[in-house]
C-alpha cells in the first residue's frame, strides 16, 4: 500500500495548521510537524506523528549519525534527506542500508533519474516517501520505474491540493490489478467497411498485453498489441488496433472513454492477460475505414461483445497466449473482463437502469 503523508509547514497559522489536519485526518497516514506542534497535531485528529520530539510515533531525524544513533536505541526512525547530487543519493542508500524505517526523500531540479536510481537501489529495505507539492509531482513519484515511490508527502497548506494528491495515489493503486475471466466465443460474423481507430502510446507493450475493449460498457476483450511478426507487417508494440470507433476503452481511475474520444496526450490503462495494469499516454490516434468483425463471447451467463477490424494482425488475449481473429472460432477461449453496465459520461452509475445489447 502506498502511504499518503503530510508537511505541516511550521509558519502557518496555529488555526490554519488545525484545519489542515482536521480536514485531511481520515485519509492521511502520518503528518511531518515540528516538535513544538505534536500536541496540536494530536488534538486536531493526527494518527501518526513524525517529528524530531520525543513525543512523536516516528523519529525524524536529518543526518546518518543521528539515524544510527536511533536504531541503535530501537526507536522507529525517518530520515529527511534533501538530493541534489549522486552524494546525496549514497546518503539516501547509506540510510537504507541502516535500516531507517523510513526515507523522505526531496528531489530539487532533476527529479526522475535520481528517483529511478533509489527505488532501484533501496528496494525493500525502506519506505522511501517522495515529497510532492502538487498531483503532478506526486503522480510522477508514484509512477517512476512502474514501481514507484512507497508513497508521497504532500507539502502544502491547501487542503483541496492535499486531497488531489490523495486521489492521484488512490488512482495508482486502484488501476494495479483488475480480474480477468475466461469466455466462451459463441459469435464470429464478418461486417461491412467501418470507421476503427488505432491507438499508438508513447510505450511499449509486451505478448499478452493490450486494452480492453468492448461495445458494452459492462463487457470488455483484451485484445493484444501489434507485438507478433508477420510475414507482411512489422512488430508495431506501441499500438493496439483498439477496433470500432463507437468501443468503450477503459481508462485509468475506473473510468471508460470511447475510442472516438481519445487524442494525443491523454492516458489510456495498459492491462496484461494477468490483469496487471499500468498507464501510458497517448502518442496519436489513428482513425481509417477498414472491414469489421463482429465477436460475442459468454461468460458467467453473461453476452459480451466487441466490433473489431477484420484483419489477421488483430490478436485477442488467452490464459497462454493469444488468437488472431483469421483463427478465431466458435468455442475458443478468451479473456474478457466484466463490469456492472451502466456509464454517465464514462464514470459508473450504479443505481441507474441502462440497457446495452
Amino acid at each position: 500500500m502506498k502511504e499518503f503523508w503530510i508537511k505541516v509547514n511550521p509558519n502557518l497559522s496555529r488555526e490554519k495548521k488545525k484545519n489542515l489536519i482536521a480536514e485531511t485526518s481520515e485519509v492521511c497516514k502520518a503528518y511531518i510537524v515540528n516538535p513544538k506542534d505534536v500536541g496540536l497535531a494530536r488534538e486536531s485528529g493526527a494518527k501518526v506523528i513524525v517529528s524530531p520530539s520525543p513525543e512523536s510515533d516516528i523519529l525524524l531525524v536529518e543526518s546518518l549519525a543521528d539515524l544510527e544513533k536511533a536504531k541503535n536505541e530501537g526507536k522507529k526512525t525517518c530520515i529527511s534527506l534533501t538530493v541534489k547530487s549522486k552524494g546525496d543519493e549514497r546518503k539516501v542508500i547509506e540510510a537504507a542500508k541502516l535500516s531507517s524505517d523510513y526515507i523522505v526523500a526531496l528531489f530539487q531540479d532533476w527529479k526522475v533519474i535520481p528517483l529511478e536510481n533509489l527505488i532501484a537501489e533501496i528496494g525493500g529495505r525502506s519506505t522511501l516517501i517522495a515529497v510532492a507539492k502538487d498531483a503532478q509531482e506526486a503522480k510522477l513519484a508514484l509512477e517512476t520505474l512502474e514501481i514507484g515511490a512507497g508513497g508521497v508527502a504532500a507539502d502544502t497548506s491547501d487542503v483541496d491540493e492535499a486531497m488531489r494528491i490523495y486521489k492521484v495515489l488512490k488512482e495508482v493503486e486502484a488501476s494495479e490489478k483488475l480480474r480477468l475471466e475466461t469466455a466462451e466465443i459463441v459469435e464470429v460474423k464478418p461486417l461491412g467497411v467501418g470507421a476503427r481507430a488505432c491507438i499508438d502510446t508513447c510505450d511499449l507493450m509486451d505478448e499478452g498485453e493490450g486494452l480492453l475493449v468492448g461495445c458494452q460498457s459492462s463487457g470488455f476483450f483484451l485484445v493484444e498489441a501489434e507485438v507478433h511478426e508477420t510475414p507482411f507487417v512489422q512488430p508495431r508494440p506501441f499500438r493496439v488496433n483498439a477496433g470500432s470507433i463507437a468501443l468503450y476503452v477503459i481508462a485509468p481511475g475506473g473510468r471508460t472513454k470511447y475510442l472516438s474520444e481519445l487524442k494525443a496526450g491523454e492516458e489510456v490503462l495498459i492491462v496484461d492477460r494477468h490483469g496487471r495494469s499500468r498507464t501510458a499516454h497517448i502518442c496519436r490516434v489513428k482513425v481509417e475505414w477498414r472491414p469489421l468483425i463482429l465477436i460475442e463471447a459468454e461468460c458467467n451467463g453473461r453476452r459480451v461483445k466487441t466490433i473489431l477490424q477484420n484483419a489477421e494482425t488483430i490478436r485477442v488475449v488467452t490464459e497462454d497466449g493469444s488468437i488472431s481473429l483469421k483463427d478465431l472460432k466458435k468455442g475458443d477461449k478468451v479473456l474478457v473482463h466484466l463490469e456492472k453496465g451502466g456509464r454517465h459520461f464514462g464514470a459508473l452509475v450504479e443505481e441507474e437502469r441502462i440497457i446495452e445489447v
